[in-house]
């Protein structure tokens, strides 16, 4: 089972990762029904850079949407996918390529997680700001307008008419015009 939708924006991500998806019930390294693809540690990377996005277990490889639209794929030990309309810029170190998604005019790139070149810090911040993009992107694909790009129902605006007259009372109706002074 795949929680991410089925849609054609996701099919070639979809196909690719349902040919090497291999169903398993149990084992230390079991997602959602399906062997486990990504290193528990890169899982982690992942939730650490995202921490406010649900992680979606797609044939055993974590994945990060926005509204539906896959957006970030993590696999193996050290390569995460975005996806954005164009290369991440550097300092952002590349990973080993993921065919056919990474081949040029996919929309698809590899990142290494780890960045070990940079500091720690600029490294998650760097990061997290390129799967902010990714994410944005993902849900700017998206036709859908009765979703936010997180996933939310979005509630749509109300009718407002133009020339209909309010029939609420006005506040200073029935009372005396002017300033303090006491009633008589």
């Amino acid at each position: 089972m795949t929680l991410l939708p089925d849609l054609p924006q996701n099919t070639a991500l979809l196909d690719l990762l349902r040919q090497q998806g291999i169903p398993q019930e149990r084992g230390a390294y079991v997602c959602e029904g399906w062997e486990l693809h990504t290193h528990p540690d890169l899982v982690e990377r992942l939730e650490d850079l995202a921490p406010q996005w649900p992680v979606l277990a797609t044939f055993g490889i974590p994945v990060l949407a926005a509204k539906g639209i896959a957006a970030v794929v993590a696999w193996g030990m050290g390569t995460l996918l975005v996806r954005c309309p164009e290369e991440p810029a550097e300092p952002l170190e590349p990973a080993e390529p993921r065919p056919p998604l990474t081949d040029p005019g996919q929309g698809w790139y590899s990142l290494c997680p780890w960045q070990s070149r940079l500091p720690s810090a600029e490294s998650k911040r760097l990061l997290s700001r390129q799967i902010q993009h990714a994410l944005s992107y993902a849900a700017s694909l998206s036709g859908d307008d009765s979703i936010d790009w997180q996933g939310r129902p979005v509630q749509a605006p109300g009718i407002h008419r133009n020339n209909a007259k309010s029939t609420r009372p006005r506040r200073d109706k029935g009372r005396r015009q002017g300033g303090r002074g006491r009633r008589r």
